[in-house]
């Protein structure tokens, strides 16, 4: 499998991100901000960071690269795309996923092992985990909390588009929600950071092979 990781001016976790697509077999393939080729790839990360020093709003600029332009049109048609921590603000930002995320109820930067729960097993990049399975994952960030008005945390919860939750929640977000999927399932946003564990020898956890290994049995029936 091919993928697709964007660097933008601030990513920080670009190549976190390409050397765990290695690390689970697949191959990285950089795709730069300002252009709007994706290089025939079979899926997208959109990596964590502070994707234009995040000046106005986290994702706000980022939303308006030429590469989100051509991951906005290729996502429609059915692209698996997988944003994370500032990859999931940039999604907000592009309305491929609704909600945003606004600044952490406890107003400071958090970094921890954190706990989760999978609650969507049916999207491209969840499949390989069991509904209820408990997961330790990395996150790190400052504006994590997820927020959307009432009618669309129905929608998410009513249509099981809830991906992941907290299991005590760091930063306030509304029912514990740390990720979400959009209604086909191809695009998916995290706050915590799968890409750091994927190997032993560094992480508490291998938690986030399951993403990785998702998306390979995903374009395997496609």
């Amino acid at each position: 499998m091919r993928i697709g990781v964007v660097t933008f001016p601030g990513s920080l976790d670009d190549q976190d991100a390409a050397r765990a697509v290695r690390l689970m077999g697949g191959e990285a393939v950089g795709l730069w901000h300002a252009s709007d080729d994706l290089k025939g790839v079979d899926a997208v990360i959109l990596p964590g960071g502070f994707s234009y020093g995040d000046y106005l709003r986290c994702g706000a600029i980022a939303r308006f690269s030429p590469v989100m332009e051509e991951v906005v049109r290729q996502a429609g048609g059915g692209l698996p795309v997988l944003g994370i921590c500032n990859g999931f603000q940039i999604l907000c930002e592009a309305r491929l996923l609704p909600g945003a995320l606004i600044r952490n109820e406890v107003r400071v930067f958090t970094a921890l092992d954190q706990r989760l729960r999978v609650e969507a097993t049916n999207t491209a990049w969840t499949n390989a985990y069991t509904p209820g399975q408990e997961l330790t994952i990395a996150i790190k960030n400052g504006e994590g909390n997820y927020q959307a008005d009432a009618a669309t945390i129905r929608e998410l919860e009513g249509s099981g588009r809830v991906v992941v939750r907290y299991i005590g929640n760091p930063n306030g977000s509304v029912n514990d929600i740390a990720g979400i999927a959009n209604e086909r399932g191809n695009v998916v946003g995290l706050m915590p950071h799968p890409e750091h564990n994927v190997d032993a020898d560094i992480a508490l956890t291998t938690d986030g092979r399951g993403f990785f290994a998702s998306l390979e049995a995903f374009l395997a029936r496609v």
